[in-house]
C-alpha cells in the first residue's frame, strides 16, 4: 500500500458508532489526558532538573514516575482555603471553567485512521465537523474567562492584575495563531481535523508553510502562559497571578487546565502542521504502509505531540521571563504584520498554482527569499530603536514632585561601599575623670 492509498478519515464517517463505543472514545481521551499530565509533570522536572545539573524527581515509583501522583494527593489534602474578600460562587467556579474547556477540545482531534474496536469499524477520534479547527480556537477561547475571574473574584490586587494580564495577553496571541492557520485552510480546503490529516499523505505542511508554523509554535507557547512567556504567573511582579489565593483542588484544577492545554496545543500543531497520525517518511513505506494502519499511528501522533512538550520545558529551562511591554509589542508588532504578509503570499501562491501559471516552486523560493529580507528589516529596526533609547536626556527625577531619591553627586557608586567613619568624642568616667 502506498502513501496515497492510506485509509484517511472524513466527515461523513462520524455520526453512526453506537453509544458505549463513544462512551469508551469519551473514558479513554479522559485517561490520557490524567495519565498525559502526570507524565509531562514528572518529564518537566526530570529535563530540568538535567539541564541545571540536578537528579530531579526519583524517589517515588520507578524512576520517579509516581511523584507527580504524590503531589497531586498531597493537594486533594491541603486546607481548603477562602478568601474573606472573595466572591465565594465565583471563585468556586473559575477552576472548573478553566478546565472543562481544556477536555473538551480533544473531542475534535484524530488520534489515528479508522480501527477495529469491538467488533465496531470506527475512527480514533470522538467526533469531527467542517468547522473543527475553530471549534477548537473558540472552546480553548472560554478557558480564560476562568482565568480572568479566578483573578477578580479572589479579592486581591495581585491576582487582579494575573489575570487581566491573562486576558490582554489571549487576545494578543490568539489572533496571530488564527491568523497563522489560515494558510494551512487555504492549503487543505477544509477546517475538518480529519481532512486535515488526510490532505498530508505527502507532505507535511510544517515544511511547505515553514513561517505559519513558526507562529504558531510561537504564539501556542504565549496562549498557554508558558515560560518565557508566563506574565500573568509573574512571581516577582505578582506574587503568583491569578491563582495566588488558591489552594488545595482548586488550585490543582488551575494546574490541570495549564498542562491540559499544553497538550491541545502540541496535539493541533501536529495535527495542522506535522501529519496527524501518520507515520514519517521512510517508516511509511515498510512493508506496504502497515504502520499507517491499525493501533500504530498512535504511536506517531504521540511521539509528536511529546516532541511539542518537550519544547515547552525547553524553554522553560532556557530563557529568561520577557518584560510585559516587550512580549506585548512583539505579539503586535511582529507576529501579526508577518502572518498577514504571508496570508497574501500564501493566497496569492494557491490562486496561480491552481489557474495554472509559473511554477509554484520558484515561487516559494521568491516568497521565502521576501520573508528573510522582512524579518531582517524588522529585527534592525528595532535595533536602531534600541540605540536611541539608549542615550535618554537628562532628566530632572525632583521635577514631577515624587519622592524619588536623588542620584550621588557624580554618578551612582561603582565599586566596594565608602568606608564608615565616626566623630571621637570625649566621655567623662565616674570618678569625673576624662576617659
Amino acid at each position: 500500500m502506498s502513501t496515497s492509498d492510506i485509509p484517511n478519515v472524513s466527515v461523513g464517517d462520524f455520526g453512526d458508532d453506537p453509544w458505549w463505543i463513544t462512551g469508551i472514545k469519551v473514558v479513554a481521551i479522559f485517561l490520557v489526558l490524567v495519565l498525559l499530565t502526570l507524565f509531562n509533570i514528572w518529564w518537566e522536572r526530570r529535563v530540568v532538573a538535567r539541564m541545571q545539573h540536578r537528579i530531579g524527581p526519583n524517589v517515588n515509583g520507578p524512576f520517579g514516575l509516581l511523584q507527580s501522583l504524590a503531589d497531586g494527593v498531597k493537594l486533594a489534602l491541603k486546607e481548603d482555603i477562602i478568601p474573606k474578600a472573595a466572591d465565594k460562587v465565583v471563585f468556586l467556579l473559575a477552576p472548573v471553567l478553566a478546565v472543562i474547556p481544556a477536555f473538551v477540545t480533544f473531542s475534535v482531534i484524530p488520534f489515528g485512521p479508522q480501527v477495529d474496536m469491538f467488533g465496531v469499524t470506527t475512527p480514533l477520534q470522538l467526533t469531527d465537523m467542517p468547522v473543527a479547527v475553530l471549534f477548537v480556537m473558540a472552546i480553548a477561547s472560554i478557558g480564560i474567562y476562568g482565568i480572568v475571574l479566578g483573578g477578580w473574584s479572589s479579592g486581591s490586587t495581585y491576582s487582579l492584575l494575573g489575570g487581566l494580564r491573562s486576558s490582554a495577553q489571549m487576545i494578543s496571541y490568539e489572533v496571530a495563531m488564527g491568523l497563522a492557520l489560515v494558510a494551512v485552510f487555504l492549503y487543505a480546503g477544509s477546517m475538518s481535523t480529519s481532512e486535515i490529516v488526510a490532505a498530508q499523505d505527502k507532505f507535511w505542511y510544517g515544511l511547505i508553510l515553514v513561517p505559519s508554523f513558526v507562529i504558531y509554535t510561537i504564539s501556542m507557547v504565549g496562549e498557554t502562559n508558558r515560560a518565557p512567556f508566563d506574565l500573568p504567573e509573574a512571581e516577582g511582579e505578582l506574587v503568583g497571578g491569578f491563582h495566588t489565593e488558591y489552594s488545595s483542588l482548586k488550585f490543582a484544577l488551575f494546574f490541570l487546565a495549564e498542562y491540559i492545554n499544553m497538550a491541545t496545543v502540541s496535539a493541533l500543531a501536529t495535527t495542522l502542521f506535522l501529519g496527524g497520525w501518520h507515520a514519517p517518511w521512510g517508516i511509511a513505506a515498510i512493508n506496504d504502509g502497515m504502520f499507517n494502519e491499525g493501533y500504530w499511528p498512535l504511536l506517531w501522533f504521540f511521539g509528536k505531540v511529546l516532541f511539542f512538550i518537550f519544547i515547552f520545558i525547553w524553554l522553560r529551562g532556557s530563557l529568561p521571563r520577557l518584560r510585559y511591554d516587550q512580549f506585548m509589542a512583539f505579539g503586535w508588532k511582529r507576529l501579526i504584520p508577518i502572518s498577514l504578509v504571508w496570508i497574501v503570499a500564501v493566497a496569492t501562491i494557491r490562486s496561480i498554482s491552481l489557474d495554472g501559471g509559473i511554477d509554484r516552486n520558484y515561487l516559494l523560493i521568491g516568497i521565502g527569499v521576501l520573508a528573510v529580507l522582512f524579518l531582517a528589516l524588522f529585527f534592525i529596526g528595532g535595533e536602531e530603536q534600541e540605540e536611541e533609547q539608549a542615550q535618554p536626556e537628562a532628566v530632572d527625577a525632583h521635577a514631577g514632585g515624587f519622592p524619588v531619591p536623588p542620584m550621588p553627586a557624580g554618578g551612582p557608586v561603582r565599586g566596594a561601599a565608602r568606608s564608615l567613619s565616626f566623630p571621637t568624642t570625649s566621655t567623662v568616667g565616674v570618678s569625673g575623670e576624662e576617659i
